[in-house]
């Protein structure tokens, strides 16, 4: 299992700050919608000159096939090690951008959106009519027969989604706390421990990292899960 740090700060110089302390850890950066608009590409390549580290750009892609598939193949070209798209973009969509991405000799790591861990049980039934764990092992396997590496779930899918595809399918989980921390704007949390005992392969940690006292003490915390 692999600890993605995300960098959402408000700020270039706070993100840049959490980099600086964090330098020489076992860790990926995840770079989202927040950052990356304000920041760009210039912001990508400053991350990872001072860390090393491989980097996650979370944007989510979703659009029309060829579209998807063109800006997939820019973020390649830009030696991004992992990047996202939402699996409800459709099979065609998934299909085409990684038959674009097959001409590169070494391509991202390609990872499918199920369900956002905002998602409470309700408000998914609202929007696709199916529960959260059903539609996001659907979603995982249109991914997984469209040639992706894996999807984003939450802790509570990754198990089911590893079974019905492939143990060598990635999951990788956002929404991880430290025992009793504050949910926020999350709604399908789970501990380091419960996502280790769920087989993820990356967890995503923000605000309990961000935001901690110490926060190389935090990923130290968090990276002793995994040892």
């Amino acid at each position: 299992m692999k600890l993605c740090v995300a960098l959402d700060l408000k700020t270039r110089k706070e993100n840049l700050t959490i980099v600086e302390k964090l330098g020489g850890l076992d860790l990926w950066f995840k770079i989202g919608l927040r950052s990356f608009i304000a920041e760009g590409w210039d912001f990508v390549k400053e991350v990872r000159i001072k860390s090393g580290a491989p980097i996650f750009l979370d944007l989510k892609l979703c659009d029309i096939p060829n579209t998807t598939a063109d800006a997939a193949l820019g973020i390649a070209d830009r030696g991004v090690e992992m990047f996202n798209l939402h699996a409800s973009a459709g099979v065609r969509t998934m299909e085409t951008t990684m038959n674009r991405l097959s001409v590169l000799k070494k391509r991202p790591i390609v990872l499918a959106v199920t369900a956002l861990t905002s998602f409470s049980d309700d408000e998914f039934m609202e929007i696709y009519n199916k529960p959260i764990e059903t539609a996001a092992i659907e979603m995982a396997r249109f991914a997984y027969g469209a040639g992706l590496d894996g999807a984003v779930c939450s802790v509570y899918e990754s198990k089911a989604i590893k079974a019905a595809n492939d143990d060598r399918f990635l999951t990788l989980c956002p929404g991880v706390r430290f025992e009793g921390g504050k949910a926020n704007d999350q709604s399908r949390v789970a501990t380091p421990q419960i996502a280790s005992e769920a087989r993820c392969d990356f967890i995503v940690m923000g605000r309990p990292i961000l935001l901690a006292s110490d926060p190389r003490a935090a990923v130290l915390k968090a990276l002793s899960v995994f040892c």
